[in-house]
């Protein structure tokens, strides 16, 4: 059995067309959704053996800011593949984690993070109404078990056992 929890960066700073989007950092607002997304993040993944990170500023910020409160920083591999993955390249990358790897921690972009939720979430699972009528919001975290190993992850459907968003943690009821 495996943990896998999917953090979309927190909000960035508006595109601008003459600059690189890979540089874009987190704006203030993304910076204070993420610490309060981070305050209950390791008590609520536990340990956390490896996190995979794209490349892009926001997406490095937010897994700076996610980490802070952990104990033991967990191995970090930031990897240009996940900048933007679409839903294959995510499944194909998750496929190639060794078994070793209990709780993985996946940090990246829209739309590839909320299609790869809405594709391994069970529908049985109390938040999976939340996590199909949602965008998968900036700073919002998926956390799935695994019942698979990982390569053969993508193949079926598991319990979606958590959903987390800035909006539901600051007051707005919690899915079941």
């Amino acid at each position: 059995m495996h943990f896998l929890h999917l953090l979309r960066h927190a909000r960035a700073t508006p595109a601008d067309e003459d600059a690189d989007d890979r540089l874009r950092p987190l704006s203030r607002r993304g910076r204070e959704d993420m610490r309060l997304v981070a305050a209950g993040l390791p008590a609520a993944l536990g340990e956390v053996d490896l996190v995979l990170c794209s490349t892009a500023q926001r997406t490095r910020e937010t897994a700076s800011l996610a980490l802070a409160g952990f104990a033991a920083l967990p191995a970090t591999a930031f990897e240009d593949g996940l900048y933007l993955a679409p839903l294959p390249g995510l499944i194909r990358r998750l496929r190639q984690l060794e078994e070793t790897m209990r709780a993985v921690l996946l940090i990246g972009h829209n739309p590839g993070l909320h299609e790869l939720a809405l594709a391994l979430a069970a529908t049985e699972s109390p938040a999976y109404p939340a996590l199909e009528e949602g965008k998968f919001p900036t700073a919002a975290r998926a956390s799935f078990v695994i019942e698979t190993e990982w390569n053969g992850i993508g193949r079926s459907r598991h319990a979606l056992i958590d959903y987390v968003t800035p909006k539901l943690l600051r007051g707005s009821p919690k899915p079941n």
